[in-house]
C-alpha cells in the first residue's frame, strides 16, 4: 500500500491506524477551534489537534455513566505507544466501574501528607537555637515581671557573643559566651545528652558562669515549650539530668557588707577616686541603700532639688518617690549635666553601668578585701535598722510591702523624711563628714 502524501485528507468522524506520520500531517481544518484524532485500536483514546497547531492525546470513556476524560500529554513528548499503555490501564480500571480520580485523590493525599511530614521534619531539623534566641530576647520575659533588666539582658546577649573583637579593657580578643556553642545545634536536637557534652565543656572554664549559663539556657527552653511555634522541638526538661545536677556548684548567697569601722576608711578612699563620677555614684549607693541599677540610671528629671524628692524605678521597673536627703542632694546637684542621666557616661547606655574597677580602687585604699556594690545596700539597711523603724528603712529600700516586717507601715512622704534624714546623718557620722546648715528648704553647706 502505497505511504499517504503530506497533504492527504484525514477522516476526523472515523477512528484511524495511528502513526508517526499521520499525527505529523494531522491539522485542524480552517474554520474550527479543534478536531479530534481517534485511535482505531485503543477505544476512547484520541489526539486533539487545535487550530494554533497544539496536539495533545486525551482519553474519554464512562464510569457508571458518568463522563470520564483525562489528558495524557503532549504528542510527541507523549509517543503514541505510552498513549496506548496509559489509555489501556485506565480502561481496564473504569470496565471495573473504578473511578481513577478517587484512587489518584487518595493516593495524593497520602503523598501531600507524608511529603508534609518529610517537610514538617526537614524544617524542624533546620530552625537553629541561634535563629530563636533573638526572638527569646524581643518577646521573652521573666516570671512575673514586665520585662528584662536591662543588664540581665546584655548578660544574654554576652552568652551568645561569638567572641573575637578587641576587649574594652586589657589586650587581646573576647572568648566566646559560654552559650554560643548551642547557637548553632538544631532547636529538636536539643537534650540532656547534648546539654550535659556542653555542660561538661564549659565547667573547664569556670563552673559558676557554665552554671548560670545552663540557668538562663533553661528559661529559654521553657520560654520554647509555651509557644505552639516551638512546642514540638524541645524537651522541656533538658539540662536536668542528674549527670548536670550533681556537678552544679553549690549556691552561696552572697553576704558581704561595709561594716560600721568600715565606712570612714572607704569613704576617704572614694573621695580619692580619680572618676568623679564613679565617686559619687558609689556615695550615692550607701546613702540611698536603693539598687544599684536604680541608682546608675536616674535622671535629672527625677529629682526634684525644690522639694527634695527623688524618683527611683523598683525591682519591676515600677517608679517610687522617696524624700530626697540633703547630703545627697548636694552630692548629685554637684556633678555637670552631660545628657539627661545624674552619673552620666560616653557609653551606649549613656550612663554608668559597672562602677566595679572604681570601687575595687577604693577597697585596695582602704585595705578592705571584699564588698560588692550590693554589699553597700546591705549596709544602708544595718545601719538604718540601728537608728529607725525597720519598716522605714524597708520603704527607703524600695521593698515590696510585707506583713511580717516589724513596724512596717506605707509611710507619707513627709512622714519619712525624718527617718531617712536620720539614717543619713548617721552614716556621715560613720564616715567622719561633718554637715553643717539646715536638713531641709534646699541642699545643705557641707562642713
Amino acid at each position: 500500500m502505497a505511504r499517504p502524501s503530506k497533504n492527504a485528507l484525514i477522516d476526523f468522524s472515523a477512528p484511524q491506524d495511528l502513526t508517526h506520520g499521520l499525527l505529523e500531517r494531522a491539522a485542524c481544518p480552517q474554520g474550527k477551534k479543534f478536531v479530534l484524532v481517534k485511535d482505531a485500536e485503543k477505544k476512547g483514546l484520541r489526539l486533539r489537534v487545535t487550530a494554533a497547531g497544539g496536539k495533545h492525546w486525551q482519553f474519554e470513556t464512562r464510569v457508571k455513566g458518568r463522563l470520564f476524560t483525562r489528558a495524557l500529554g503532549e504528542w510527541p513528548t507523549i509517543s503514541i505507544a505510552d498513549a496506548r499503555a496509559e489509555a489501556h490501564r485506565l480502561r481496564g480500571l473504569t470496565e471495573q466501574g473504578v473511578d481513577p480520580r478517587i484512587g489518584e485523590a487518595e493516593d495524593a493525599a497520602l503523598r501531600a501528607k507524608a511529603l508534609q511530614n518529610e517537610t514538617a521534619q526537614a524544617v524542624a531539623r533546620s530552625i537553629l537555637v541561634g535563629d530563636v534566641w533573638p526572638l527569646y530576647l524581643t518577646q521573652g520575659k521573666p516570671k512575673r515581671k514586665e520585662g528584662w533588666k536591662p543588664r540581665y539582658l546584655d548578660d544574654l546577649h554576652a552568652m551568645v557573643a561569638p567572641g573575637g573583637v578587641k576587649k574594652k579593657r586589657g589586650p587581646g580578643l573576647t572568648k566566646p559566651g559560654p552559650l554560643h556553642p548551642l547557637m548553632g545545634l538544631p532547636l529538636a536536637s536539643i537534650d540532656e545528652d547534648v546539654l550535659q557534652v556542653w555542660y561538661e565543656q564549659e565547667a573547664l572554664r569556670g563552673r559558676h558562669q557554665a552554671a548560670r549559663a545552663l540557668m538562663m539556657f533553661r528559661g529559654f527552653v521553657r520560654w520554647c515549650s509555651a509557644r505552639p511555634d516551638f512546642r514540638r522541638l524541645v524537651n522541656r526538661d533538658a539540662g536536668r539530668s542528674a549527670a548536670i545536677l550533681e556537678n552544679l556548684p553549690p549556691v552561696t548567697r552572697r553576704t558581704d557588707v561595709l561594716g560600721a569601722a568600715q565606712v570612714a576608711p572607704w569613704w576617704s578612699a572614694v573621695e580619692q577616686l580619680p572618676n568623679r563620677t564613679a565617686a559619687r555614684y558609689l556615695q550615692a549607693l550607701l546613702l540611698s541603700g536603693v539598687r544599684k541599677e536604680a541608682v546608675a540610671a536616674l535622671k535629672w528629671a527625677d529629682v526634684d532639688f525644690r522639694w527634695q524628692k527623688v524618683t527611683f524605678a523598683d525591682k519591676v521597673g515600677k517608679p517610687k518617690t522617696l524624700p530626697l536627703t540633703p547630703y545627697l542632694a548636694k552630692l548629685l546637684s554637684a556633678l555637670p549635666k552631660v545628657n539627661e542621666y545624674i552619673f552620666a557616661s560616653t557609653g551606649k547606655r549613656g550612663h554608668i553601668v559597672d562602677a566595679r574597677a572604681s570601687l575595687a580602687k577604693a577597697l585596695k585604699t582602704a585595705e578592705i578585701s571584699h564588698l560588692t556594690p550590693h554589699g553597700l545596700r546591705r549596709a544602708y539597711k544595718q545601719r538604718g535598722r540601728s537608728v529607725a523603724p525597720h519598716g522605714a528603712v524597708d520603704q527607703m529600700q524600695l521593698h515590696q510591702p510585707s506583713g511580717t516586717a516589724d513596724g512596717y507601715a506605707i509611710l507619707p512622704l513627709d512622714d519619712l523624711r525624718p527617718f531617712a534624714v536620720t539614717i543619713e546623718t548617721h552614716i556621715l557620722k560613720l564616715a567622719g563628714v561633718e554637715v553643717a546648715g539646715p536638713v531641709s528648704g534646699g541642699p545643705p553647706l557641707i562642713g
